[in-house]
């Protein structure tokens, strides 16, 4: 299968992480599965990286279009999956009511998985003001009495950066922040955004104080392995019926994104 990943960032820029999540898939996943990495268009982030962008409600809806776009891209050139990776999961309502292949998202994915490892899972986010999007993503899919909270976990993505080269400092304050989160009440604990997972990965955390930390990121992988095989070997498909799940026509779909100068973004490699 040949699955689609979309980051929140310009991989291009972000050389080290780039490569750390080719390593890490190309360990997790299957043989066979193809993971092809694509990140925001370049020039997204002028002046400002995701981190300053997505806390403010009205620019992630907007950075959502081009998760949008990406998807009816991945499907016009024959992807089995589109997976989101990160951790708000832009648009993926809307995604999954667009295109005809099976979304995944980083999010749901890892909150899902939590649900079949503890009581009670938490967040750890390095993004101020997220709290309140992924508590109300945990409501949306119904999670709400499985959700012991969502914390900042104390550095900035530039930090998580700087920890591929050092590491130290950054597990250091993640352990601080994590034991913060399990006396709360979290049973698991789901690392956001992605750079943070891979970089726990890299230096083999993946439980404190007997609470599993996640990786999300595999987890993310496994689920869209899933849901291809659900389709092609037993043929389940999603809701197609109603207002979220009906599909509209693809002619239609590339008017409207020609109208709005979305035509124009291509999800770069």
């Amino acid at each position: 299968m040949k699955i689609w990943h979309q980051s929140f960032t310009v991989l291009s820029h972000l050389g080290v992480y780039n490569r750390a999540l080719e390593s890490h898939f190309a360990r997790v996943a299957r043989p066979g599965t193809e993971i092809v990495l694509h990140g925001m268009q370049p020039g997204t982030y002028r002046s400002n990286y995701p981190g300053a962008d997505i806390r403010h409600v009205a620019l992630h809806y907007i950075h959502a279009l081009q998760f949008i776009k990406a998807a009816v891209q991945a499907q016009s050139e024959q992807y089995d999956v589109y997976a989101i990776s990160t951790l708000p999961d832009p648009a993926l309502r809307e995604i999954r009511g667009l295109v005809d292949i099976p979304v995944v998202g980083y999010g749901e994915s890892a909150m899902l998985t939590a649900c079949m490892l503890g009581r009670k899972f938490g967040v750890l986010a390095f993004i101020d003001d997220f709290n309140e999007l992924i508590a109300e993503n945990a409501r949306g899919l119904g999670l709400e009495t499985r959700f012991a909270g969502a914390m900042p976990v104390g550095f900035t993505f530039n930090d998580v950066l700087k920890g591929f080269e050092d590491p130290s400092e950054f597990i250091e304050r993640f352990h601080s922040a994590a034991r913060k989160l399990i006396a709360a009440g979290a049973e698991v604990i789901i690392p956001g955004e992605a750079p943070m997972n891979i970089l726990l990965v890299q230096n083999g955390i993946n439980e404190i104080d007997g609470v599993p930390v996640l990786d999300s990121l595999a987890a993310w992988i496994k689920q869209a392995e899933a849901m291809h095989d659900l389709r092609t070997l037993c043929g389940t498909k999603p809701c197609r019926k109603g207002y979220y799940h009906k599909l509209p026509d693809l002619d239609r779909v590339g008017e409207v994104f020609a109208f709005y100068g979305l035509d124009r973004l291509q999800a770069s490699t």
